[in-house]
């Protein structure tokens, strides 16, 4: 699957910024800024993790930039930027 640099969401509160772009090594690749890492980082990383696994979406790389999202928050703006860098419609 081609993946090209692609992102979704904003910096605002309660948003986070996810960016994919493809990765020369294998799996996925979880890069986080977060004002709330120490308590969510690892529930943050899950849910990226979780829904690219998912939508099939492997060998890429995430810049995430959290500003305090909800899982449902994480989950839409992986899945938009997953849909923006592979061209693949899940909603189809």
């Amino acid at each position: 699957m081609e993946i090209k640099n692609a992102s979704a969401g904003t910096l605002e509160s309660g948003d986070i910024l996810i960016q994919i772009g493809p990765s020369e090594q294998a799996g996925v690749q979880i890069n986080l800024k977060s004002t709330v890492a120490y308590q969510f980082g690892e529930q943050i990383k899950k849910v990226i993790s979780q829904t690219l696994n998912d939508l099939g979406v492997t060998n890429v790389e995430v810049n995430a930039t959290d500003k305090g999202a909800l899982d449902c928050t994480i989950k839409a703006r992986v899945t938009a930027a997953a849909v923006r860098a592979t061209g693949k419609d899940v909603w189809a």
